[in-house]
């Protein structure tokens, strides 16, 4: 299963600096950072699947539960500076899964407020 070898780490800082949360696993739907205590501030993160590196998507979401304005980010990569991509402090909610999600899908998860099916959901 994809999902397994999805990683990502969340940082405060820029630079990958400041407090981190790690995801050892994909599949995971994050309705709201508040529940990390990490609601607007994430500023630099680590995304990669270690099996098949384009195989994963991180979409950002501005607001809590999918909505507001989002940023997507497929395939493996380092992201050190949000600020590069006017997301520096704004995220609230994500998605992480271990394929390469459409433009369609995440349309359809910003106008339902639901994610894929088989992902776990966290809520505040």
């Amino acid at each position: 299963m994809a999902n397994r070898d999805v990683r990502l780490s969340l940082w405060s800082g820029t630079n990958f600096t400041g407090r981190r949360i790690l995801f050892r696993r994909g599949g995971v739907a994050v309705r709201d950072l508040g529940a990390f205590r990490f609601d607007n501030v994430l500023s630099s993160f680590r995304l990669r699947n270690v099996v098949q590196s384009s195989q994963v998507t991180l979409v950002l979401f501005s607001r809590i539960n999918f909505q507001g304005s989002f940023r997507v980010f497929r395939g493996s990569q380092n992201v050190a500076n949000l600020g590069n991509f006017n997301f520096n402090n704004v995220t609230s909610s994500f998605i992480l899964v271990g394929r390469n999600l459409t433009n369609v899908e995440i349309a359809l998860i910003q106008s339902t407020g639901r994610p894929p099916r088989d992902i776990l959901i966290i809520r505040q």
